[in-house]
């Protein structure tokens, strides 16, 4: 068999096949997780904390601590499949204990709903930064085709990402919370299945192995290390899950001074350190070129978190605004959070094709300026649904229209930046650390979840679920987005002082 032939069996649509199949499994462990984001804050205003007059407040906290730990857990899931456990492994432990913490979920007591918050939190920190380093193996560096295999690999992120809130939204409302909660967990274990499949066709080839398979064989504390890895993340599952039910708690400093903060915040900030502590070391024994590179990732990763410190919101504050103050039209409050991946889903083929158009046209706007538009496309979002105020109804009620074009201004920034920033991260990383790095890529939704936490209590209407005022809540969403929106066009302002300097420091990488 000649190598032409070889080379066409390998690939499927001008991309290697192996894409296809990670499509799959990302597209059902997104199923699983953007089914649980549409429920979780409905479900803590309109069910658990239903009575609070704080009830706004307790549940933005809890989403916020929730996603900056889903998000934070990446930057070790990546150093430990990097140094130790290798990526097939981790991605399947991760997605195991992800559907169990979807199928506990389905169990209505509070304790339960804590303890699959940290079996979710442990699974995705595993699973999430590996699979996206698998598709960046797929491709050589300065393949024209890698943005748009990213893209399409995108694209599967936002399949899941649309059908699960329409169906778990319409499960979870019609017939129970935990309901549409168990059907996430059913789509977490089709993601296993499809990347386990594709393991057992030998479609990755030989990525994805640890680092030296005879080392795991090795025994800690009486059991083997391939063992005592899943057992010490089962281990740490509990420990999450009482931080998250305390939330709070006192540290001494100097007498009797003392810092008040969340259990969260601390933990969020010792892996800061590692990660400040590990990419210092690596920039110290790099090339120039690859500090450089470095600092790239490090800027462009700066901008992404504020992109989603305000984009995230769409799971919180703006689901509640969906709840309280827009007209909703065939869809519930917990399904709007389908529309944005609507359309990434309509417009992902659209940009695939486009940056390779303007690669060949040599007009292929370079990353950091994707960035800055990005930025700027989220801002005029946030205007639109300042804007909408105006346009209320006496009930306080705004056209459902506001919400469809502010969400399509919140998409078409995402495409700017997300799917480019996790191939230029794949690209610009050095190969040692190429894993962590993806860590610290979603690490910027992780701080960017404690932006959401703020906003989130700023803009809290105060009252049970029986005394919710729509126009009161009305007022307080509408200049709250203002704000916003002037926040992140600054956000964008900036970005494009500082984006000559970031493409030089590429080095030839566009």
């Amino acid at each position: 068999m000649n190598n032409e032939t070889i080379q066409q069996q390998q690939e499927l649509f001008g991309h290697p096949k192996g894409l296809f199949y990670l499509f799959f499994a990302e597209l059902w462990e997104r199923f699983s997780f953007y089914g649980m984001r549409a429920l979780l804050m409905l479900y803590m205003t309109e069910e658990i904390y239903k009575a609070l007059e704080t009830r706004d407040i307790v549940a933005s906290t809890i989403y916020a601590s929730y996603g900056a730990l889903v998000y934070a857990t990446p930057v070790l899931g990546g150093m430990l499949a990097d140094r130790l456990f290798g990526f097939r492994r981790s991605i399947i432990l991760g997605g195991t204990l992800m559907a169990l913490g979807h199928f506990v979920l389905a169990f209505d007591t509070e304790i339960f709903f804590f303890l699959a918050l940290g079996l979710l939190i442990v699974g995705n920190g595993l699973f999430k930064p590996n699979i996206s380093t698998f598709v960046g193996a797929l491709y050589e560096k300065g393949d024209a085709r890698r943005d748009s295999g990213f893209t399409i690999f995108y694209m599967g992120i936002n399949i899941g990402a649309f059908v699960a809130p329409l169906f778990c939204g319409w499960l979870g409302v019609e017939y129970g919370w935990h309901y549409g909660f168990g059907a996430a967990g059913i789509g977490m274990v089709m993601g296993l299945v499809a990347f386990w499949n594709g393991m057992k066709k030998g479609i990755f080839g030989n990525h994805g192995f640890a680092p030296d398979e005879a080392v795991l064989e090795h025994k800690k504390f009486g059991l083997k290390l391939k063992h005592l890895v899943p057992v010490l993340a089962l281990l740490i599952v509990p420990i999450i899950a009482l931080m998250m039910y305390y939330g709070e708690m006192s540290i001494p400093f100097v007498g009797n001074i003392y810092y008040e903060g969340q259990v969260v915040d601390y933990v969020f900030w010792v892996i800061l350190v590692v990660i400040l502590f590990v990419i210092g070391k690596t920039m110290i024994g790099a090339t120039k070129i690859d500090r450089e590179r470095l600092l790239v990732i490090v800027a462009l990763t700066m901008l992404m978190t504020l992109f989603w410190g305000f984009y995230e919101l769409a799971g919180s504050t703006l689901t509640l605004f969906a709840l309280r103050n827009v007209d909703l039209v065939w869809i519930n409050a917990s399904q709007t959070n389908a529309i944005t991946a609507m359309y990434i889903i309509l417009f992902a083929m659209l940009f695939s094709w486009l940056w390779v158009y303007l690669s060949k046209k040599k007009i292929n706007p370079h990353t950091p300026y994707k960035f800055a538009f990005g930025l700027l496309i989220l801002g005029v979002g946030y205007l639109t649904y300042a804007m909408s105020g105006g346009y209320a109804n006496e009930s306080g009620k705004v056209p459902f229209a506001f919400m469809m074009i502010g969400y399509m201004m919140f998409s078409t920034g995402e495409l700017f930046m997300s799917p480019v920033g996790l191939s230029k991260v794949t690209e610009l990383a050095p190969a040692k650390i190429v894993s962590f790095m993806m860590g610290v890529w979603f690490l910027s939704s992780a701080f960017a979840f404690r932006l959401v936490g703020v906003v989130g209590s700023l803009l809290a209407v105060e009252g049970n679920a029986e005394d919710a005022d729509s126009l009161v809540s009305l007022s307080i969403y509408t200049n709250g987005f203002e704000q916003i929106a002037y926040i992140t066009l600054g956000g964008a302002a900036l970005a494009f002082l500082i984006a000559p300097l970031l493409k030089k420091w590429m080095h030839n990488i566009h």
